[in-house]
């Protein structure tokens, strides 16, 4: 059959959705919707995919690292997509194209690939879906059964076509790049909105004789398009709910379930539990026996089993080894590693940070590019300075150390093992092992207090 390969359509606007950012970058569960569409396909195409990027095409740049792309400098409707992106295909060897929408963020594999099954080796095939309001999606056209023709809604005449049937074009189509080739140069843009569309190679097909097919796709979600923040809202909320029952199923226990909000690039084994409300997106793994509970926000992190999270605590690439404790109110931003046994408390930030097993920071710290060995306490109201205006540096503590209260460690700076910190000392110096360093100044009382009732 030779080389396939598919095209995601990202390069419009996005209107209706009222803001600056494209809108396949709008987010469903915390990622793009471009995002969710090339997770579909990657089982089906690997790295045979090509995106078609128009407006804020630095921005899909930026949100899909690894992508492959074909500029549309000018956004004339999706049949001058495909014919932009053509060259680059020929190019590459591809014979024959799966075409979709980047807005489309409940696509799943099993559907695409139940529609490639169905298409077969036809010349061209396309998906349909049935609507009880057609709503703006191009409406299928089928005569005594058989297929006529895909016709936009702004062009649809009742008096030609007869009424509106409820089937129509879910936007998604497999065809050969030599029918592409050959009947592009032929797709006008004599229509209302002046653009050239893809749907009309349908007809152009038929006309020649080809084999066309309109694969009947039933009633199913997850090739619907997303036009507008009210379907942008519908589309999560589905995606949400169809999420936690397979969590569910799977053995994960979730409480306050319509409060929780996961990814569906994240992975809860069964076993874990978690507390709605609460947000788990990017690729973070919960791990069995692994504890979430109310208010937290993780993303693209690893919590282990026997790792607890308690409330309102904030996650970011963060890794939390086995018994640990988190919160409640942590912040646990990139880089930040709490080993087995370790704990972190109320408002402690850790930024770049290894905080060894065993090891507390449980009031009131911020430990950014920082070692802290096995079982060192660090008092609350501690930092580690590690920015000096130009460059970052790093906080070395060894194990079983004391840091009392108030200490603020000048890096680069060395605190060795079971050494003790006195309360609200400036460390600019290495301090050996099992000392103890005290740098502040010695306490003056000065006179006497002012007499009550004096005035001066």
């Amino acid at each position: 059959m030779g080389r396939q390969a598919a095209l995601v359509l990202a390069a419009g606007k996005g209107t209706r959705m009222h803001s600056q950012r494209p809108k396949v970058l709008q987010t469903v569960l915390g990622e793009p919707m471009v995002a969710h569409v090339l997770a579909a396909l990657e089982p089906l195409f690997g790295e045979d995919v090509w995106l078609v990027i128009g407006h804020g095409a630095d921005q899909v740049r930026k949100a899909v690292p690894n992508g492959r792309f074909v500029l549309q400098e000018e956004q004339l409707g999706t049949g001058h997509a495909l014919a932009c992106a053509l060259p680059a295909l020929r190019e590459a060897g591809v014979d024959r194209l799966l075409v979709l929408n980047g807005d489309t963020p409940l696509v799943t594999a099993e559907v695409i690939g139940r529609f490639m099954q169905e298409a077969g080796s036809a010349d061209l095939a396309f998906a349909t879906i049935t609507l009880a309001d057609a709503g703006s999606y191009g409406r299928v056209v089928r005569i005594d059964g058989q297929l006529a023709g895909i016709v936009e809604a702004k062009d649809y005449d009742i008096e030609k076509w007869g009424a509106v049937s409820g089937e129509v074009n879910a936007g998604v189509y497999l065809l050969s790049l030599d029918l592409a080739e050959r009947l592009l140069p032929k797709v006008s843009n004599a229509n209302r909105s002046g653009e050239y569309y893809i749907t009309d190679l349908v007809g152009l097909a038929l006309d020649e004789g080809c084999e066309v097919r309109g694969v009947m796709c039933g009633t199913t979600p997850e090739l619907l398009g997303v036009n507008s923040p009210a379907e942008l809202n519908e589309a999560e909320e589905i995606l949400r709910a169809t999420i936690n029952r397979g969590l569910l199923a799977s053995g994960v226990i979730l409480h306050a379930v319509d409060g929780i909000r996961i990814s569906p690039l994240a992975r809860i084994e069964p076993g874990a539990e978690i507390t709605g409300p609460c947000e788990i997106t990017g690729k973070t793994i919960i791990h069995a026996d692994a504890r979430v509970m109310t208010s937290c926000v993780i993303r693209d992190s690893e919590v282990e089993g026997g790792a607890e999270i308690r409330p309102f605590s904030h996650l970011e690439s963060a890794v939390v080894r086995a018994g640990a404790l988190v919160g409640p109110y942590a912040r646990l931003r990139p880089g930040a590693e709490l080993c087995a046994n370790s704990h972190v408390g109320n408002f402690v930030e850790l930024k770049k940070t290894v905080l060894g097993e065993g090891a507390k920071a449980n009031h009131l710290t911020y430990l950014g590019d920082a070692r802290v060995g096995a079982g060192t306490n660090i008092g609350a109201g501690t930092i580690t300075c590690n920015y000096d205006g130009k460059h970052k540096y790093q906080t070395v503590i060894g194990e079983n150390a004391f840091i009392g209260s108030n200490t603020a460690m000048v890096a680069p700076v060395h605190v060795g093992s079971n050494t003790l910190v006195g309360a609200g000392s400036i460390i600019t110096k290495d301090v050996p092992d099992g000392e103890l360093a005290i740098a502040r100044a010695r306490q003056k009382n000065l006179g006497t207090r002012r007499p009550a009732g004096r005035e001066d």
